[in-house]
Order: structure tokens, then sequence, then C-alpha cells
């Protein structure tokens, strides 16, 4: 992975810049996708399109791919972090900001999540998030 770019995400720069600016010396790799574990766990606790559980570091960046291709974010910000049992588990809280790219709609959300490590890796990540700021962006007609 070390030299991998990851040019087709950089419409979602911002998160990934977040999560893994975050974790900070916890992991190793510069990008998210290089900290992210092979059998990593990606669990989403919403129904707005994405499956509840992604198994698997290339099943999470195929569903990054559909996510870089709908929304494009100018900023992830007001960060929290929160570590627990010794660093092996993070919390982070923040807010992206952006723009639903199929109709021109502002998209603004907040999000928890919860982060275990293993050997530098993330190797589950729990999301939660503002579901109704996301269905409103999701749901509101274009310019």
């Amino acid at each position: 992975m070390p030299g991998q770019t990851y040019a087709e995400f950089e419409s979602i720069a911002p998160y990934f810049d977040l999560a893994r600016g975050a974790l900070g010396d916890l992991v190793d790799g510069e990008h998210f996708f290089d900290v992210v574990d092979e059998n990593t766990i990606y669990e989403v606790l919403y129904d707005l399109g994405w499956p509840r559980i992604i198994r698997g570091r290339t099943a999470l960046m195929a569903a990054f791919r559909g996510y870089a291709k709908s929304i494009a974010l100018h900023a992830a910000d007001h960060l929290v972090t929160h570590k627990a049992d010794d660093g092996r588990v993070v919390v982070i809280e923040y807010e992206v900001h952006g723009t639903i790219l199929a109709t021109g709609v502002a998209y603004e959300n907040r999000f928890c999540s919860i982060i275990r490590l293993e050997n530098r890796r993330i190797a589950h990540w729990r999301d939660y998030m503002d579901s109704h700021a996301a269905w409103n962006a999701l749901n509101a007609r274009g310019h």
C-alpha cells in the first residue's frame, strides 16, 4: 500500500484527512486506507443507502468510491478526540460540509465514530451520524 495514490477519493479527502489525523501516531500509514486492516469491519448504525456492515478493506474502498461520486466535501472539522483502553479505542466526533453532486444541495452533517485499533490498524469502525440531516440533503431538490 505505501506509495498508492487515492486520486479517485479526492472529492471526500477532507473526511479521510480528518480521520487519519485523529489517529495520529497510533497507526502507521499516510492515507486513511493505508491504516485500515485488510479484514476491517466498518459498521454504520443508520439506513441511508450503505450496507449496515462492510467487511474488509477492499469492500470498504468500493463503498467509498460510490460516496466520492455522489458527494464533494469542502471541509471536515470540529474534531473532538477521546482515547480509551490505552489507545486501542479512539472515539471521534466531527462535522463534514459539502455538496450533493447530483443536485447541488448543501450537505452538512455530524458524526461520532468509535474506532478499535489492532496492530496499528483500524480493525473496527462503528459510525453514528445525524440521519435527519443526511435524509434532508439527499431528498432535497437541487438548483
